[in-house]
């Protein structure tokens, strides 16, 4: 497959995150709408990104749909397009809608962002969906994200939101929750305490509308959400419970 030039479209936190990554292997060209100094990244046009040999989007959940609408008609003619949102059934649906029928699509989700991938990203999970792609454009980008360390997990858009409304929604609530009582480090914090505090770092550094997103978007979170909050009444009721018959 010839790959030589990746476009990144949206230099968010992850958006540059990603394309530092990608830049190691490939040209990378970045593309964000609002114009700010993004230093150690070739920015290029819209129309260049765009065109490049694969394009991923790294734009928030819920700019998706206006995204596409905008740069569908666009998109390079052998262009491979990605997204890399943290739902999958939404974003999936809308490329398979808007983008022309011969385009090529793999939904991504790499599970990880400039927190946790800091230090490396070898052994850290991405999801691979592969939607309408040939067996040699799967089987290139399958094998380089294998020989950069990640741990390539396919599954079909609706196993991955079944999975990830309790594996990363419940995550996401409880960072918020303990964030906002303010929890600081302490002398006497347990090994527990700790993880607790890089839980509530690594979910509260994301935005804010990525979490609202995550909640929105997966139609499986409404669910969890339900069965987090009678467990957590259940728990209270039994306290209150043994507090009263003191």
């Amino acid at each position: 497959m010839n790959t030589k030039k990746i476009g990144i479209y949206g230099l968010g936190r992850f958006g540059l995150f990603w394309a530092d990554l990608l830049s190691q292997d490939f040209e990378v060209i970045g593309y964000n709408r609002t114009e700010r100094d993004f230093r150690g990244i070739t920015l290029g046009s819209r129309e260049e990104v765009l065109s490049c040999n694969a394009l991923f989007f790294c734009v928030s959940i819920s700019s998706m749909k206006e995204v596409l609408q905008q740069c569908a008609t666009h998109i390079g003619r052998d262009t491979v397009v990605f997204d890399t949102c943290s739902v999958k059934c939404y974003p999936a649906g809308l490329m398979q809608e808007m983008l022309p029928p011969e385009t090529q699509i793999i939904a991504t989700h790499p599970m990880f962002g400039p927190d946790s991938g800091r230090n490396g990203v070898a052994g850290l999970p991405l999801v691979f969906s592969p939607l309408q792609a040939d067996e040699q454009t799967q089987g290139f980008w399958r094998d380089y994200f294998l020989s950069i360390g990640l741990d390539v997990l396919e599954m079909t858009p609706e196993e991955h939101d079944r999975e990830a409304a309790v594996t990363q929604g419940i995550t996401h609530v409880i960072g918020r929750v303990l964030g906002g009582l303010d929890l600081g480090p302490s002398r006497i914090g347990t090994l527990g305490y700790r993880k607790i505090l890089e839980v509530v770092e690594q979910t509260c550094n994301d935005p804010y509308q990525l979490f609202m997103d995550l909640q929105h978007y997966n139609p499986y979170t409404h669910s969890m959400r339900l069965r987090l909050k009678e467990s957590l009444e259940e728990v209270m009721r039994a306290l209150e419970e043994a507090d009263s018959a003191l």
